[in-house]
C-alpha cells in the first residue's frame, strides 16, 4: 500500500493507510418474522401413509426446512418496493407405533407454508456484462445480469408445538400436491397415497429473517494486509496425540444448569 503523509486514526487508534472501493452487497431493507404455523397438514407418500393409517399412536422426531422458494416482484405504483412472496417447505420425520411396547416405524411427511412480505430494494437500470474466457471462445457473449435486487431468506429449523391425528373426511385442509423436483430426488417413495383414513396436523413455530440486498461499490478504509497468527496444526502421524488435544467434552456428560429460571405459572396466591 502507498505511504501516507498524513496518517488518519479511527476510534481504536488504527492507522487507515488508504480509502477502497469495493463492490459488495448492500442491504436496502430487512425484517424479522416469528410465525406460528397452526394446523399445518402433512402430506405423506403411499408407504408412510399406511403407517400413520395404521398407527396407534405417533410422535414427531425432527423437522427441518427441506427447500425454499422465493418469487420476487417490484410492485405497481410503488417504486423501489418489492413483493417478497416465500413458500417453505418443511420435511417431518414420524415415529409411528402400531401397538403399545413396540418398535416404532418412521414415516416421513412434507409440509408448506407460503408467506409474503414487501420490502424496499431500491431501482436501477443497468445491465451488467461480465467477461467469461469460455464464451469468448465461442464468439458468443454471455447474458447480461439486470440490477434487480435480490431477496435472502435465513431461517432457522422450526420447532414443533404440537401434532394431532384427525379423521381425514373431517378434514378440510388440502394436502399438498406438488414439490419441488430438489425434495423429490431425495425422496425414496414418490408414489402418491390414493386414499388415506387419517390426517396428520402439526403446529410449528419458525423464526426467520428477510432481506432485500443489491450490488454496490461502496468506499472503505483499508489498514493493513491480514495475515493469520495462529499456526496450521499439521500433526497427521500420530492420531492418538491429536485425540489427547481435544478437551473433554463436560457439558455432553453433565448439562449445565439454566440461568436466570422463570416460571410460567401464575401465583394465584392472595
Amino acid at each position: 500500500m502507498p505511504d501516507n503523509p498524513n496518517p488518519i486514526f479511527d476510534s481504536g487508534e488504527r492507522q487507515i493507510n488508504e480509502a477502497v472501493s469495493i463492490d459488495t452487497k448492500r442491504i436496502y431493507d430487512s425484517c424479522v418474522s416469528k410465525d406460528c404455523l397452526e394446523d399445518l397438514r402433512v402430506t405423506f407418500f403411499c408407504r408412510s401413509q399406511r403407517l400413520i393409517d395404521d398407527a396407534v399412536t405417533i410422535k414427531c422426531r425432527e423437522c427441518e426446512i427441506a427447500s425454499v422458494s422465493i418469487d420476487l416482484e417490484e410492485v405497481p405504483f410503488n417504486r423501489g418496493y418489492y413483493s417478497v412472496d416465500i413458500t417453505f417447505y418443511f420435511r417431518l420425520c414420524f415415529d409411528t407405533y402400531s401397538a403399545p411396547c413396540t418398535a416404532p416405524e418412521i414415516a416421513v411427511g412434507f409440509a408448506q407454508f407460503t408467506k409474503k412480505c414487501i420490502l424496499y430494494g431500491s431501482d436501477g437500470n443497468v445491465k451488467v456484462f461480465t467477461s467469461n474466457p469460455a464464451t469468448e471462445d465461442l464468439d458468443c457473449p454471455e447474458a447480461p445480469q439486470y440490477t434487480n435486487p435480490i431477496a435472502k431468506v435465513q431461517a432457522v429449523d422450526p420447532v414443533v408445538l404440537s401434532t394431532d391425528i384427525v379423521d381425514a373426511c373431517d378434514c378440510t385442509i388440502p394436502i399438498c400436491s406438488s414439490f419441488p423436483q430438489s425434495i423429490l430426488n431425495n425422496v425414496s417413495d414418490t408414489v402418491p397415497s390414493a386414499g388415506s383414513s387419517r390426517a396428520v396436523l402439526v403446529t410449528l413455530g419458525l423464526f426467520s429473517i428477510v432481506q432485500m440486498e443489491r450490488d454496490v461499490q461502496v468506499l472503505i478504509p483499508a489498514y493493513a494486509y491480514s495475515l493469520p497468527e495462529r499456526e496450521c496444526c499439521c500433526n497427521t502421524q500420530n492420531p492418538c496425540e491429536t485425540f489427547q488435544a481435544i478437551d473433554f467434552p463436560i457439558e455432553e456428560f453433565f448439562p449445565p444448569d439454566r440461568e436466570n429460571q422463570n416460571c410460567c405459572c401464575e401465583n394465584n396466591e392472595e
